[in-house]
Formats: C-alpha cells, structure tokens, sequence
C-alpha cells in the first residue's frame, strides 16, 4: 500500500511511502492509474478536516509564535458606507444657496465671567456657544431616528455658520484634552453645533460715579461674510436662549442681570448684517473702596484737626503733624489713580479725596497764619515797651496817647502823680493804655477811631481765638459736605 503525502520523484522512480516503485517496467494504463490516484490523495490531505459528531470545521491550530506576530489592526475588513455623503457634495457653499436666507438659531449657556478690567475696559467670559441649522446634503436614511455625534474633524469637511464676536480683543476654543467641538446630525439634516470658547471683549465704560458706579456691558455676535440675504441670525429660544451658572460671581461686582437682544448692524461696504447681544448689568461693591480709600482719607483729615489743640507755641508739632497728613492724603490720591484709566472726566472718589486733600491744606494754613499774627504781635508789644518805658499823662486829666510818646513837659509833670495810678509791668503786657488829652470838643472824633483800633487790636493779641473757631468751622463744614457727597452719588 502506497501512503499519501510523500510522493516525489527520484531519477524515474515514484517513492511512495517507503517503497520504491519502478514505474518504467509498468504498463502505460496502470502507470496512468497510479499517478491518478496519487493525485487524488493529496488534494484530500489538503481539505479542513470535519469534526466527527458535529459537522464543524476543524481548523489548523496556529502556533504561539504565530499568535504574537498577529496584528488584528493590520486585517483589513473593507471599506463601509457612508452615511453622510460627505464627498458627493460641495460644501463651500450655504445650505439652499441661491434661495432665501437660511435661518441659523443661536444659545448660549454663560460658563464663568472671569475678570472685570477698568483700566483696560474689557471682560472675559468664558461660555458655551450653540448653533441650529438644517442641511438637507447631511440628511440620511435611519429606521430609528437616532442622531450621530462627532467630534471637530467633521466640522473642517461641512459648511458651518461663521459667527464671530464683534469688538473682541482675544478668543480661542478650549482643545484640552480636544478640541471642545460637538457636531451633531439628525436624519433629517438638522445640526446642532457647540463649541466652547473665552473671549475677552471691549465694554465702554462710564467711571464718573466710580466706585458707586454701575456698568452695563454686551458681548455681540455676528456672522463676518453672510449678510441678512444670506443668512438669518436669531436666539433660538428668546430669552429663554441665555442660560447662566447660578454659582457666577465676582470680587469687585454684583451681576444684576443677564439679557438679550438683537438688532441690524449696518456696513457702508457690505451691508445689512444680524447682530445678537448678551447684556449684563454689574454694580461694583463700596466696602473694598471704603476701607482702602474713604475711611484713611477721612481719618486723616480728623487727624488734622488735632493741631488746632496744639498750643501754638510748639511749632515743630504743629507743623510736623500738617505735613504728614498731606502726605498721606497725596499717597493715598496716587494709589487709586494708578488702578484707574487715565479718563479727562473727573470721578466720584476724586471729588472726595481732593476736597479732603484741601480741608488737610487748609489746616496747615490756618496754623500758618496764626503763627503769623502771633509773631506780629510780640514783634509790636516788643516796640511798644522799647518806646514807652513809663505812662504819661497828667492826673488832672483824661488821657490817652497813640503812638505811645509823651512830651517833655508831660514826662517832666510826673514827679507829682500819686505812684498807684501807674500800671505795671505785667498789666502792661495783657493791655495797652495810652493816654489822650480830651481837652477840646473836636477831640471826640479821635476817640472813636481810637475805640476801633483797639477792638482789632485785642483780636491781634487773643490770636489763640482763630485755633476756637477752627475747632467747630472745620468739623461742621467737612461734615456738610459728606452729607451732600453721599446723598447724590449713592
């Protein structure tokens, strides 16, 4: 018997399993038959075997070095349809182009409101922003009306609304750990496309109550190449189309209110355009600025004040204390205006601190100029006793002298009057008596000149006065004007 699976020839005899046939001395019909039925032996050895009882296919088993040198990736499994149809159109174009204008719905969910710049005038925001349109060339067929999500390599290969944010300074789309881009399709050709995106945007802003101030800002959205023909921006829900983060807050400010709006923008170049707003109105909290500016402005001003229960002998206290209240005053007037714009307009808080700046000013004058009248009058008393070392005037008479200088005959008289009618040196020095002879009748006139000289006189010597009168005017007056100040900016 012949085995199957080892046939080969060798120099004109067949080998079959482990004989060795001399096909040559056989006949030609049984060779004929033998090479046939070699044949069909080795195209059995060939077929997958069947399991015995099952039916099954029985596989060759691969060999473990076959295992880790497999690579699934690699097996190719054909090319699936597709859905969309992406390729069999041309997407530069805008759905039904040529037709009327396609409506694009717009929402917005407000993620976060970063920051609020006043010297930059500018806000950042960082939000969710939703676009709805329908395109019939994405439409395809589906038994279960399920939509497909994608993420934003599908969005370079369609036509997608080109909104932008008009007035922005800085914008990107978050790509952390992607790209933050949905697209969703429908059957029907509906698409839902979001992305989101911090923008930094410009907001006018009024700072002529700052800080009791309220600012109203808007960030504004527009499509850059398609006008009102082409394509018609709404909010897809009304109102209802802006959703904010209740947990949004700032340091500085208090979010009143989030609302929109809409409204046409004209270009004299291109034409009519829809414009969507996302209004928000901010009111700035005072307690910051009343601690760091008002109260130190305030106290400084009070402090000011104290000289004025400084004798005014002390002149290094006095002035010492009036120099650094102004100091202060102008450190203080600097800090704020460095956090601020510089705007032409004057506001609120300077009207404050310069009105405080000159109350301080005023104290130092007021000093000033007791100081001043304090040393005239020593400087008159003192040439007042240089000039009248003794009071003249006759005993017989009512006298009373100007300049303080006596005759010779007068000063001669003196020998004779009684020592107690003499004033002496210390009640010199509180008042100035002088001596006028009222002899005739046309003297009466220089007596009441001579009554008004030493009225001002006395003030000239009670100059400790001015320092009273300080201490009530200065209080009250800076108290009036707070009253004022807050009841018209607050």
């Amino acid at each position: 018997m012949v085995e199957s699976g080892k046939t080969c020839p060798i120099e004109g005899h067949w080998k079959a399993g482990c004989c060795i046939v001399d096909v040559d001395k056989m006949p030609y019909f049984t060779r004929l038959v033998l090479f046939l039925f070699c044949l069909m032996v080795l195209v059995e050895s060939r077929k997958p075997r069947r399991k015995r009882w099952t039916g099954q296919l029985e596989m060759p088993k691969p060999s473990n070095s076959y295992k880790k040198n497999l690579d699934m990736t690699k097996i190719g499994t054909g090319k699936p349809q597709q859905l969309l149809r992406v390729d069999d159109h041309d997407f530069s174009m805008r759905p039904a182009f040529g037709g009327p204008a396609i409506p694009v719905g717009v929402d917005v969910q407000v993620e976060s409101l970063d920051s609020i710049s006043e010297v930059d005038m500018d806000f950042t925001m960082t939000l969710y922003l939703r676009h709805y349109w329908k395109d019939e060339r994405l439409a395809f067929p589906s038994t279960s009306n399920k939509s497909m999500t994608f993420d934003g390599r599908l969005v370079k290969k369609i036509w997608v609304p080109d909104v932008f944010f008009v007035h922005s300074k800085r914008s990107f789309i978050h790509d952390t750990t992607t790209d933050n881009i949905m697209l969703r399709v429908f059957p029907d050709g509906h698409v839902l496309y979001s992305m989101r995106i911090t923008v930094t945007a410009m907001c006018n802003m009024d700072f002529s109550h700052f800080p009791l101030d309220s600012q109203t800002c808007s960030l504004e959205l527009e499509s850059y190449a398609y006008t009102d023909e082409d394509l018609m921006l709404y909010w897809k829900n009304g109102d209802e189309s802006l959703k904010t983060d209740e947990k949004i807050s700032l340091s500085q400010f208090l979010i009143q209110k989030f609302h929109t709006t809409s409204r046409l923008a004209f270009y004299s170049s291109t034409g009519w355009y829809n414009r969507l707003y996302i209004n928000f109105t901010l009111h700035r909290h005072i307690f910051f600025f009343l601690l760091q500016t008002y109260f130190p402005a305030t106290l400084m001003v009070m402090l000011s004040w104290v000289s004025f229960w400084i004798d005014h002998k002390a002149v290094p206290a006095r002035v010492s204390l009036g120099i650094t209240t102004v100091l202060t005053m102008s450190t203080i007037i600097t800090g704020v205006n460095a956090s601020m714009p510089r705007v032409s307009y004057i506001k609120a808080v300077d009207i404050y601190l310069w009105v405080s700046f000159v109350f301080v000013f005023l104290s130092v004058l007021e000093y000033a100029a007791v100081n001043y009248l304090t040393t005239s009058q020593e400087w008159k008393e003192r040439k007042l006793r240089e000039k009248v070392p003794c009071m003249c005037g006759m005993p017989h008479s009512k006298t009373m002298m100007l300049d303080g200088s006596c005759s010779e005959s007068e000063a001669n008289s003196l020998a004779g009057y009684p020592r107690n009618h003499i004033l002496t040196e210390e009640e010199k020095q509180d008042k100035i008596v002088v001596h006028l002879a009222l002899g005739s009748e046309s003297s009466s006139s220089r007596k009441r000149g001579l009554l008004k000289g030493q009225v001002g006189l006395r003030l000239f010597q009670n100059t400790h006065a001015i320092d009273k009168y300080s201490r009530l005017i200065f209080p009250a007056s800076y108290i009036f004007f707070n009253l004022i100040y807050w009841s018209v900016f607050s």
